[in-house]
């Protein structure tokens, strides 16, 4: 299972915290600036309320860094790394008046990556030794794919493709339109095929079995299977037997996926890993001390 995921570079997280803290303080946290003295201190600890497993470690930390560089964040654990109750995962110090003002936004970021990653974590276990592979869709919320990925890694999932720039994948409307249009879905794919380099993989999605054997004569990568039956997904297996990778989609819950995994497929793509996953309760513990 994997525990580690590659590190989000600071081109990604700092653009994203950025904009989040703008749209908190705008004109920065009049609440801070009335109340608190410009020279009180703050130490903090990240603290986990329930089981989880971490991810956005570098995200919580770029709304501190982002508030005021004074400030300092200390990770107790990696991304990926599984926690308890009661952990604490990570420690701030720093001006009051910035570690209360980066507070929300740091946890909002938190909480949201790593109930991703936790939820992502219950379907892989759900599939161990399937040897299925747990991967996301491109349901993430608009302007967080990039952080809402990693958590999906962090979890021990896979992702797919990442934009519509990345692959070709023919779902189901794009086959309506060659259809509505009299043009052959094998000629279709053979054209398709042909534009790509080949470095470029082309992914096809069917909902029928009848659908399997003239796409596979397009020359495809990957098969999706949508929707099927486990009777129909165990079909698909053996009739596809080996020629393409195998994707099953749509209604899959923690309570299928395991059946899923079972009838031998090669991956899993669910958008309730980012779309339905619940934010972990973690909370900010503070010390504040007044200046000399």
């Amino acid at each position: 299972m994997l525990t580690t995921s590659p590190a989000l570079p600071t081109a990604q997280i700092d653009p994203v915290v950025a904009a989040a803290l703008a749209e908190d303080a705008p004109w920065g946290d009049l609440t801070g600036q009335v109340l608190l003295p410009a020279d009180a201190t703050a130490s903090a600890q990240l603290v986990a309320r329930e089981d989880g497993v971490a991810a956005g470690l570098a995200v919580f930390a770029a709304a501190f860094r982002l508030t005021d560089p004074a400030t300092e964040v200390t990770a107790r654990l990696a991304d990926g790394d599984s926690f308890t109750a009661g952990d604490v995962l990570a420690t701030v110090t720093g001006p009051a008046r910035a570690v209360v003002q980066a507070e929300r936004i740091a946890l909002n970021f938190s909480q949201r990556m790593s109930g991703i990653a936790t939820l992502t974590r219950r379907f892989v276990e759900a599939v161990e030794g399937t040897g299925a592979a747990i991967t996301d869709t491109r349901k993430t919320t608009p302007g967080l794919r990039a952080l809402e990925r990693h958590a999906v890694r962090c979890g021990g999932g896979v992702n797919h493709r990442f934009s519509l720039s990345d692959a070709v994948m023919a779902k189901d409307n794009h086959l309506a339109v060659l259809q509505q249009q009299g043009l052959d879905l094998t000629e279709a794919i053979r054209h398709a095929r042909v534009q790509l380099g080949h470095t470029t993989s082309l992914e096809v999605e069917v909902d029928r079995i009848d659908q399997i054997e003239p796409v596979i004569a397009g020359g495809v990568d990957i098969i999706m299977l949508d929707n099927f039956s486990l009777e129909d997904l165990a079909r698909g297996v053996q009739l596809i037997a080996g020629r393409a990778i195998i994707e099953a989609s749509g209604t899959v819950t923690l309570g299928t996926v395991g059946d899923i995994a079972r009838t031998g497929v090669d991956v899993i793509s669910s958008g309730a890993l980012t779309h339905s996953a619940r934010h972990l309760d973690l909370g900010l513990d503070m010390t504040v001390t007044s200046g000399a």
